[in-house]
């Protein structure tokens, strides 16, 4: 199969992610309406490792990581963990696209971690986008903050988290293969969420603790596992087949379908200022893409995929 042949399925597979990725956030939401957000969290974690153990089986692939390989997914199911957890915990009251379009602000917070604590060249062009990423960002939390409280900045939580997230994902890359990572990190998850939770419950903390879901709502836990496993496969294929330059800027069509799914199934929609802060934080994500291709041609080598241009993601 030539590149030109492997970027149509990339891209499906790229809008498929798109499409599916909102139902976590939808499934999250009906779930945390009765059920304590870390269950719907460890839920999530339970349902794709129990999803992806046939896989592995049947792709003869390890059940446990080892060596470096342990080390990075430990550190990666951990910051996954609290990702999930700040997102669910956000979406809970807050509507979709909202705590969406904070999340959104990942690939800035990428781009910083790599140039002030990884001393990666960045230049300034790209870092004066991503401080108007966090101008839009802050349209949409303000409004967001006068109505939901503290709960508004859950969603930079997220993005923090799974820009640690990515970062480790990039490193993990070298030893595990990605339906290895995926069950890994399910696994580890679950490992990690067992005494923490027992450790909440404990300690009183309402939203930190477990609580068997029942009737319909262990349906919606259900489903939280199985959008993010199908969409996070689906997007672990695309990068396989077609470069994160030329898929990063499809990443924000979740915005649109998350707004979709957000009016349909709960009757939200964003006001005016909320939709300013969506397209200030779009259209600085996709002038660094712009310049990660420039910065690209100037070498005379495009980026690995996934290792320069913000790599299309998300948090939950």
């Amino acid at each position: 199969m030539t590149q030109q042949d492997r970027i149509f399925p990339g891209i499906a597979l790229m809008l498929g992610f798109c499409i599916i990725a909102p139902l976590i956030d939808v499934a999250s939401k009906l779930a945390a309406q009765a059920v304590p957000v870390g269950t719907v969290t460890l839920g999530r974690y339970v349902v794709q490792g129990v999803l992806m153990v046939p896989v592995v089986l049947a792709m003869r692939q390890s059940l446990w990581p080892r060596g470096r390989a342990l080390t990075l997914t430990f550190a990666r199911a951990f910051v996954s963990i609290f990702a999930t957890y700040s997102f669910v915990a956000a979406v809970q009251v807050m509507p979709i696209a909202d705590a969406l379009a904070i999340a959104f602000v990942e690939p800035f917070v990428i781009l910083l971690i790599g140039r002030f604590a990884l001393g990666e060249e960045v230049g300034p062009r790209r870092l004066g986008a991503s401080v108007v990423g966090f101008i839009g960002a802050l349209f949409v939390i303000q409004p967001s903050f006068s109505v939901f409280g503290p709960v508004a900045l859950f969603p930079l939580g997220t993005a923090v988290c799974f820009a640690l997230y990515i970062l480790l994902t990039r490193a993990l890359s070298r030893y595990t293969h990605p339906v290895e990572m995926q069950f890994h990190t399910a696994l580890l998850a679950v490992l990690i969420c067992l005494p923490l939770l027992g450790l909440g419950g404990a300690l009183g903390f309402g939203q930190w603790r477990f609580e068997m879901p029942s009737g319909i709502f262990l349906t919606w836990v259900g489903g939280v596992g199985l959008a993010a496993t199908v969409s996070h496969m689906s997007m672990t294929y695309a990068l396989r087949f077609a470069p994160s330059t030329l898929l990063a800027p499809l990443h924000y069509f979740e915005m649109l379908t998350a707004t979709l799914f957000g009016y349909l199934v709960f009757g939200d929609f964003p006001d005016a200022l909320t939709w300013i802060g969506i397209a200030i934080i779009a259209a600085s994500g996709l002038y660094i893409i712009h310049r990660e291709r420039i910065t690209a041609q100037a070498r005379k080598a495009p980026p690995a995929d996934g290792a320069s241009a913000p790599a299309p993601a998300s948090g939950r």
